[in-house]
């Protein structure tokens, strides 16, 4: 079964024209040769760029020689206004001492004390869902969001969205998702950093307000902490975690950048690829019979930690729609000094983008790239090919720190839901995906919930 994927240009466009194409979306905006090519290479005024399809290029980008390709500046003029100095943007020390304090809290076995909450929240998200379908349609799209967001605050604060502040934060997030695409004019054009990043004021005014509503999170938690209350959950560990190296802990203002990461990563992320496996599932009737019976079996009574090890097809799913719809599609590096990239010089400056959505359908490395099977995951083939061509958390050093928790996030609620409904596409055409924050459907993702016992 192929599901739908974006057209890719035919023929080139003039670089105006080829920067509105690419700020609207970048998928669409990309020659068909990239799901083919081991590498290849494009000059722009001002932008010169190298995206790397062969398996020994990313790795020695992300894997082998990371310190010689930061994160590109370029890239994180867009996101600046609602992450600051958060993780997802920063390099060099700055990068290491974050990613002190930040990782062991997300390491496998503190993990287990997240997975009550998660719970929570997607039996929360299935009793909405459950409201919602008694009317017809929905969006699945935009009930995946108000889902995840729902793990990310019970995750992080202890507390569910339907509280005012949690709440707030979402609202001004789907305000700043429909101002600000993924790319800043400053990803073409070698600015000083002086130089304002021409970001609308809408965008602005709605960072403003996420960060405002975060702070009053933190504030709040720095107390509670003080006063020996706080509960032992994920901001609680990140804030009380001393670097190991110079016996700091992160200030206000920092723990402000890391929820605002935590926050698009973890839940905007997630959100997307949940639709379009919900979406993928309505496309396979049979397949999605089998995944509600292991829903049933696994999650049936009262589920611990170890349920989610059992899940074994709904993960399957969820990773072949990683792979399909990687929620980041492309990830962008900077030459720090000139090398060699198959014969070809790539000067310092230049910009090395590994993309995980070519990757994850090139025709070199995965059998029927454009099909959905889940069933792949169960064979060597796909394994081998999962080495060479998976990696939407990124790889290395710089891999997402969130990962083992998406891992246990995604395949729940995917079971959760499936287990409660039926699901159906809706009337219309087919979702078209788009790179916007992530990689979304355009106009969403209409489909219908029938209950499995009304």
């Amino acid at each position: 079964m192929i599901p739908p994927r974006p057209a890719s240009r035919a023929g080139r466009f003039a670089f105006w024209r080829y920067v509105r194409a690419f700020r609207r979306d970048i998928l669409s905006a990309n020659p068909e040769r990239l799901y083919s090519a081991k590498m290849a290479e494009f000059r722009l005024p001002f932008l010169h760029t190298f995206l790397t399809n062969e398996p020994a290029l990313w790795r020695r980008v992300l894997t082998e020689e990371p310190a010689d390709f930061p994160k590109s500046p370029r890239m994180a003029a867009g996101l600046e206004p609602l992450l600051g100095q958060g993780v997802f943007l920063s390099n060099g020390a700055l990068w290491q001492r974050q990613r002190r304090i930040i990782d062991p809290a997300f390491e496998g076995g503190r993990l287990r004390g997240t997975f009550p909450a998660m719970l929570a929240a997607g039996e929360a998200s299935v009793s909405r869902l459950a409201g919602l379908a008694t009317r017809g349609p929905v969006d699945i799209d935009a009930e995946m969001s108000h889902a995840t967001a729902d793990v990310i605050f019970r995750t992080l604060f202890s507390v569910p969205i339907e509280d005012a502040v949690a709440g707030g934060v979402y609202a001004a997030f789907r305000d700043y998702q429909r101002t600000q695409p993924l790319l800043n004019l400053a990803a073409f054009l070698p600015l000083p950093r002086w130089v304002p990043r021409f970001h609308r004021r809408a965008t602005l005014r709605a960072a403003r307000r996420i960060r405002a509503l975060i702070r009053q999170l933190v504030e709040a938690r720095r107390i509670a902490i003080a006063q020996g209350r706080a509960p032992d959950d994920l901001a609680t560990k990140i804030m009380t975690m001393a670097d190991p190296v110079d016996g700091r802990r992160f200030d206000d203002d920092e723990m402000i950048d890391q929820v605002a990461v935590f926050f698009l990563a973890g839940h905007e992320t997630s959100a997307s690829v949940l639709s379009w496996a919900l979406y993928l599932l309505a496309l396979d009737p049979v397949l999605q019979e089998t995944l509600a019976t292991e829903a049933a079996e696994v999650l049936g009574g009262a589920p611990d930690f170890g349920a989610v090890s059992r899940l074994k097809l709904a993960r399957d799913v969820f990773r072949e729609a990683l792979r399909l719809y990687p929620p980041v599609p492309m990830m962008v590096r900077e030459a720090r000094c000139p090398v060699t990239f198959r014969n070809r010089r790539v000067g310092a400056g230049s910009q090395v983008v590994i993309s995980p959505w070519h990757l994850g359908r090139h025709r070199a490395i995965w059998d029927a790239p454009d099909a959905f099977c889940p069933a792949r995951w169960q064979g060597a083939e796909g394994r081998a090919a999962a080495r060479d061509g998976f990696i939407p958390f990124s790889a290395g050093p710089r891999v997402c720190p969130g990962a083992g928790f998406a891992m246990i996030e995604g395949p729940l609620l995917l079971a959760l839901i499936a287990r409660a409904f039926r699901i159906t596409r809706a009337p219309g055409p087919e979702p078209v995906p788009v790179a916007q924050l992530t990689v979304r459907a355009r106009d969403g993702i209409r489909v219908r919930l029938d209950p499995r016992n009304p």
